[in-house]
């Protein structure tokens, strides 16, 4: 079994998209599929000039993580790939090119707050998403 974690190239984005239109579907129940189907081309362009870095295991994307400098615009995981250190493999990776990181993460998504707060992020503030009016964390992680 061949396991790596990599760059992404433009020929990763079909992949790499799919993946983030049905991890946000799963996990944001409470915001509607259409709001995720109509920020498609937004967030493809925007993954285009972040750093992604791809988790494969013989060619097959199971994970991804997408930075924006020292923002944390993304972590995702196939669901039959969920729970097996998958994310905390990719989330250690970055915490290696980085020596801080901040991200929002919605506060209904307590799975997700408490997977960070393992990875030893901590709230810094509350606030409202403007574009789904959903109230949100801003967490912060910095090298000790």
């Amino acid at each position: 079994m061949i396991t790596q974690i990599r760059q992404a190239q433009v020929t990763d984005m079909d992949h790499v998209m799919s993946l983030w239109l049905q991890g946000n579907l799963a996990t944001h129940d409470y915001i509607p599929a259409s709001y995720w189907q109509s920020q498609q081309t937004a967030a493809k362009e925007a993954m285009l000039e972040s750093q992604l870095w791809l988790y494969e295991v013989n060619g097959e994307l199971l994970g991804f993580i997408g930075l924006m400098d020292n923002y944390l615009a993304g972590l995702f995981v196939t669901k039959l790939a969920q729970n097996q250190g998958i994310g905390g493999k990719l989330l250690r990776h970055s915490q290696g090119l980085h020596s801080e990181l901040t991200l929002t993460v919605y506060q209904k998504n307590s799975r997700a707050i408490a997977f960070y707060q393992r990875h030893g992020f901590g709230i810094q503030e509350s606030q409202i998403d403007l574009a789904t009016q959903e109230k949100e964390y801003l967490m912060k992680w910095h090298q000790a």
